[in-house]
């Protein structure tokens, strides 16, 4: 179903990959389009340049590419998946709810998904739930808030 339009808006570099010249585009100018994602993901991080230097040898990979131009086109079901998950995609589909211990963390700041759009999942799971938004940080929190990561892994291992 479509979202607000801001929300769409968010997204505009998904539906640039569904078009070959998003491909195309994403071969040619990998650096700069996944550089001004970061921006846009993370508008609250300020990253340097070996901070995004240190992910960038990865879009070298001669898979890139193609692994994230599937990606984005099969979570829209223009591009099939491999037959052998079927199984578990139509399982998936249904959403069961999850019976493990969880802790949603969710960036604050998240230019891609609002925290907002983590509101109200508690009924997906029949465990421990938590939900915490994280200040300030953004879609790529991990590295923005990467203290609040393993606060919340080490709550849940112990």
């Amino acid at each position: 179903m479509p979202a607000s339009a801001r929300q769409e808006y968010s997204g505009w570099y998904q539906w640039y990959f569904h078009t070959e010249r998003g491909k195309v585009g994403l071969e040619q100018n990998r650096r700069e389009i996944c550089h001004l994602l970061w921006e846009l993901w993370s508008p609250n991080w300020k990253f340097t340049d070996a901070q995004f230097a240190e992910t960038a040898g990865s879009f070298d990979n001669p898979d890139f590419v193609e692994i994230v131009i599937h990606s984005y086109r099969h979570r829209y079901g223009a591009a099939a998946g491999d037959a052998s998950l079927k199984a578990i995609e139509r399982q998936l589909a249904g959403q069961p709810r999850i019976n493990l211990p969880t802790i949603v963390l969710h960036g604050e700041g998240d230019g891609v998904h609002p925290a907002g759009l983590s509101e109200g999942q508690e009924n997906l799971f029949s465990g421990h739930y938590q939900r915490r938004i994280i200040p300030a940080a953004g879609h790529l929190f991990p590295r923005e808030a990467p203290n609040a990561v393993t606060a919340a892994v080490h709550e849940l291992a112990g």
